[in-house]
């Protein structure tokens, strides 16, 4: 018999659920699901209507001592991602964990010095979006070195229309004690990995964050964000949950392309010589390059989910590549957690930033928080219910 990695859910929000029912329409061969937790009973219950043979836990340790998983996904609220993956690793567990990495950089830093004590433990990073063949093909041209350096970047992503009725489906919800944030926590995740994915990180960052402009909720709903590049190029970033029919469109300037991603179309527009020599070489004062625009062909594939959880199984069975590893987490993390840092201070941020200053300041906003955990609690335990996550 083939082997199949004996899989854990940890938490059955919504997105633990979709991980469920894509598994169990057979769309992950080498996964069969052994044993599920959560702490609410009503998903409990629907794991045990839907999901024939699964042992159900209320407790995750449990689920990781009973002997019956070889591997765990972790989709809880944020601030449990490093609690229960560091758990699965000291247990020799494989682990896959949903954005973002964690709350906090310092938490996921010791989230992957415990991966590294473990190295028989497959850790990967849920970011599905790496599997969309528009953003493979950005990255690939990005990185090929054929367009020279990047000048700048654009991303707006405000797409994420949120009505007040989202944020009231639950109490952890747009709360600095229970998310650690708002729309960049819980929608941009994939976008922070993708923008750096592709382009690389920042060295500086300067945020305009408003909290609660567009909802009743005391976190950012409003984002833009500039930064710069070490090259001298510059970026922008421009997110919300406040725009009905908002827009999604990632560009690239480059010495010698324009590189344009909106909805589910790529566009490259290719300079006939690159801007730095048309400018020393050209003599007309109003004149412009030449460009032709090129037919991009991609492999059309965007497996989300399921390839991250496919390519998962593959590593531990055969030692195949992961779609992202775990460490890089932390990546798209530092730059949310820099754009909020910069908007707590009111002034530009430099990467790497004060991250026991940023722990700080961010554990002044979970003490006031609407939602009223005790603030040593955050860090140890968020879960009390895990279900309606992400």
């Amino acid at each position: 018999m083939e082997k199949k990695i004996r899989l854990g859910i940890i938490g059955l929000g919504n997105m633990g659920t979709a991980h469920a029912k894509n598994i169990l329409e057979g769309k992950c061969p080498e996964i069969v699901i052994t044993a599920v937790a959560d702490r609410n009973e009503d998903r409990l219950n629907w794991a045990k209507e839907n999901l024939p043979g699964v042992t159900c836990f209320t407790d995750p340790i449990e689920l990781m001592d009973s002997g019956l998983v070889d591997g765990c996904l972790i989709s809880v609220p944020h601030y449990d991602h490093p609690t229960y993956s560091i758990a699965c690793m000291q247990r020799g567990l494989h682990v896959m964990c949903e954005k973002p990495a964690g709350v906090y950089t310092r938490q996921v830093r010791e989230m992957i010095a415990e991966s590294e004590k473990h190295p028989e433990v497959v850790f990967g990073m849920m970011f599905n979006q790496r599997t969309n063949h528009i953003y493979r093909k950005m990255r690939e041209l990005v990185q090929s070195g054929d367009y020279g350096q990047i000048r700048r970047t654009n991303w707006i992503i405000t797409d994420w229309y949120r009505p007040q009725c989202y944020y009231d489906s639950g109490d952890w919800r747009a709360t600095w004690s229970g998310e650690g944030g708002g729309v960049l926590l819980n929608q941009c995740p994939h976008q922070l990995d993708l923008w750096q994915w592709i382009c690389g990180m920042p060295v500086k960052v300067q945020a305009h964050l408003q909290f609660g402009k567009w909802h009743d909720i005391e976190v950012e709903d409003d984002v833009t964000t500039y930064v710069e590049y070490a090259n001298g190029a510059t970026g922008v970033f421009v997110t919300t949950t406040g725009d009905a029919r908002g827009t999604n469109r990632f560009e690239i300037q480059m010495d010698k392309a324009k590189i344009v991603a909106e909805g589910n179309d790529l566009k490259v527009i290719e300079f006939d010589v690159s801007e730095p020599e048309f400018s020393k070489t050209n003599e007309q004062p109003f004149g412009n390059l030449t460009s032709h625009n090129l037919e991009i062909v991609t492999d059309g594939k965007n497996e989300q989910h399921v390839g991250v959880l496919n390519a998962w199984a593959g590593a531990i069975l055969r030692g195949e590549p992961l779609v992202a590893a775990g460490a890089e987490g932390i990546n798209g993390l530092t730059l949310s957690n820099a754009m909020h840092l910069s908007a707590f201070l009111g002034k530009a941020v430099e990467l790497p930033f004060d991250e026991d200053l940023y722990y700080e300041e961010l554990m002044k906003r979970v003490a006031t928080s609407r939602r009223k955990t005790n603030v040593k609690a955050v860090v140890a335990d968020t879960s009390a219910s895990y279900a309606g996550n992400q």
